[in-house]
């Protein structure tokens, strides 16, 4: 993607990052693309299917390879020191489930705030197999008026990939149904631990 400024500026570090996690996958016998438009700053990563804790490892070294930010939430209570450091530095934002109805104005602080704000979701939200995907993904992206950035890891060809773009427009069922069938033929870690989603 195009780097903001403030990220211009740490290119001494992110360069050894850079070049270790491409030596790291390379070892794995794993390729990876970014098939998005250099120019889009702010989006949804939209990653599927979710079946596996190495999802959330193997992902992080591509974002890595690839050298994007992508922040992700997870509950504050993980946001123990010296735990918490790790969690930011690797893109953590500290989420109260108790009171979520703070999250949408939260959210919307971080993508007018910041010049490049990349977000992973994982709509499934768990696992195991669910055909019903909780909507907050998309909900976030019509708010942010942010695309969706269709990412997704295919463990036969070991191949990543953050490429589809769709632009909600609002039918959700219409934009699920594209974001499906690019999914679709994509190998999870655990197979049987992913089933299409109904909408």
């Amino acid at each position: 993607m195009a780097l903001s400024r403030s990220r211009q500026w740490w290119i001494f570090i992110r360069i050894p990052r850079i070049l270790f996690a491409k030596f790291l996958l390379w070892a794995m016998g794993w390729k990876y693309n970014y098939k998005i438009d250099r120019n889009v700053k702010q989006a949804i990563i939209t990653v599927a299917p979710h079946t596996s804790n190495w999802d959330f490892i193997l992902g992080r070294i591509c974002y890595n390879a690839l050298d994007i930010r992508v922040r992700f939430l997870i509950k504050k209570e993980s946001f123990i020191f010296p735990f918490s450091i790790i969690l930011r530095m690797w893109g953590g934002l500290p989420v109260d489930r108790k009171n979520p109805g703070n999250l949408k104005e939260m959210l919307a602080k971080k993508f007018d705030r910041y010049e490049e704000f990349m977000l992973g979701i994982t709509p499934e939200g768990t696992r195991k197999p669910n055909p019903r995907w909780k909507k907050g993904f998309y909900k976030i992206a019509m708010d942010a008026n942010v695309p969706l950035a269709l990412t997704y890891l295919d463990y036969k060809k070991k191949y990543a990939e953050v490429g589809k773009l769709v632009y909600p427009t609002g039918d959700y069922s219409a934009d699920m149904k594209i974001i499906d069938e690019h999914f679709a033929q994509v190998t999870p870690k655990n197979p049987k631990g992913y089933v299409r989603p109904k909408y």
